[in-house]
């Protein structure tokens, strides 16, 4: 039970967007340098040995004509471009019927249609589940006739884990209980074959980040955490960059969590920085990609690129794109609200963008987000410098609800109503 437990919390506990590029000149842009850099820190203690006296034939991962097929396949995926992408794995799975591979890429695509909403879309759930548990069938039928298949050992690992991800999100604990089990049981058998490629390293990576992550940040789990293997944080790292720039199949996913692990764990923003804008402009339709790209450009002071992403976000949103929504919205809406403030010096812009984000994020009921409470303070400061006390204080009485105790923002608010006691708002 308790191997279930720390399994749950390792891969279902993680926190877990590059303006649109219209040409090759745009994506030059991109900090090769940087990138050139992460693959030079790859060393070669996380290379696994390469495993003896296996048969891979029939391993669909290993087969490089396959790879040359998928590969536009793969990359509208995560361009958003989910029909066209499903027609091909789809024709994968009619000429290999009873192999996981084209189950658990149609999976993956309905999973990534969940991505934008951080998982919150119920109406992929089935279609996703059911794609899961085919994968699962079939590996289990590879696996149970050759127990060296760790191609099928690869895929229950997988499929069991992405399927424990979205029972953890829906609050079905029994099932991501047991199904994080059996992801962590196939996981350690399908390490042998991380020699063999690059796919087969991208679990153990993650484990070896996360399994430190979760000591480091839930310490009240430490005595638990005892009795399991110790992970290795700067291998699992070296590990997922190895396969974010080796990988075919797990290559995107890697940068994704790569991207996630430098912006809020490292600190390590110019990384960060360099994979978003990689991300967003080689995917463009990708929502989350985006807005990832433009908070970390906001993050930095790159003003100009946030400024033509958001505006392209939004522009998304008014035309109901595939995956461009509110939570898209509201980070995009923010930004656009700071810059005509701050910038241009444009208040009515600037309050109608802040106003979009607040109807955002209640939309998608975030009302405890930060962006959400800091469009009330800045309409509240607006209101000021228009010396509309009343309206100011009217903001701040809102943000006072709002905050947490002894946050800036309730500081801000609770000094401003303090010496404008006497002015009546209501």
């Amino acid at each position: 039970m308790k191997k279930i437990f720390f399994f749950l919390l390792l891969f279902f506990c993680i926190s877990t967007a590059f303006a649109q590029v219209q040409d090759t000149t745009k994506q030059q842009q991109i900090d090769q340098q940087l990138l050139d850099s992460l693959k030079r820190s790859i060393i070669l203690d996380s290379v696994e040995v390469l495993p003896q006296a296996l048969n891979i034939k029939g391993w669909l991962l290993l087969n490089e004509d396959i790879k040359i097929e998928l590969g536009g396949a793969v990359d509208n995926m995560y361009n958003f471009k989910f029909e066209t992408a499903e027609k091909q794995f789809k024709s994968l799975r009619r000429r290999y019927p009873k192999h996981p591979m084209p189950y658990f890429l149609l999976g993956l695509s309905n999973w990534w249609k969940m991505v934008p909403s951080n998982i919150r879309d119920t109406r992929y759930d089935a279609t996703f589940m059911a794609y899961m548990d085919t994968t699962i069938t079939y590996a289990e039928n590879h696996y149970d006739a050759d127990k060296n298949n760790l191609e099928a050992a690869f895929f229950l690992s997988a499929a069991n884990g992405f399927g424990a991800r979205l029972q953890a999100e829906r609050k079905n604990w029994r099932k991501a209980a047991i199904m994080s089990n059996r992801a962590l049981d196939y996981l350690q058998k399908s390490r042998k074959a991380n020699g063999l490629s690059d796919e087969f390293l991208f679990g153990e990576g993650l484990f070896n980040y996360y399994a430190v992550w979760i000591k480091e940040n839930y310490k009240l789990l430490r005595p638990v955490l005892l009795f399991f293997p110790n992970g290795n944080k700067s291998l699992g790292l070296r590990q997922l960059q190895q396969v974010a720039f080796n990988g075919f199949y797990t290559g995107t996913e890697s940068k994704f969590f790569l991207m996630k692990i430098y912006a809020n764990d490292a600190k390590n923003d110019a990384a960060a920085m360099s994979l978003a804008q990689y991300l967003a402009a080689t995917y463009p339709d990708n929502p989350y990609f985006q807005r990832f790209f433009a908070r970390m450009a906001f993050t930095q002071g790159n003003f100009p690129a946030v400024e033509s992403t958001s505006l392209a976000i939004l522009n998304k949103v008014r035309k109901k794109t595939f995956g461009y929504e509110s939570i898209s919205g509201r980070y995009a809406s923010f930004y656009l609200g700071y810059i005509y403030q701050n910038k241009y010096k444009d208040f009515t812009a600037a309050k109608d963008y802040y106003n979009q984000c607040i109807s955002f994020a209640e939309q998608s009921g975030e009302q405890e987000s930060g962006y959400y409470i800091a469009s009330f303070v800045n309409l509240a400061r607006m209101s000021d410098k228009e010396k509309n006390v009343k309206q100011a204080k009217a903001y701040y009485e809102t943000v006072l609800k709002l905050a947490d105790s002894k946050s800036d923002s309730e500081k801000e608010a609770k000094a401003y109503i303090r010496k404008n006691r006497k002015v009546k708002w209501n």
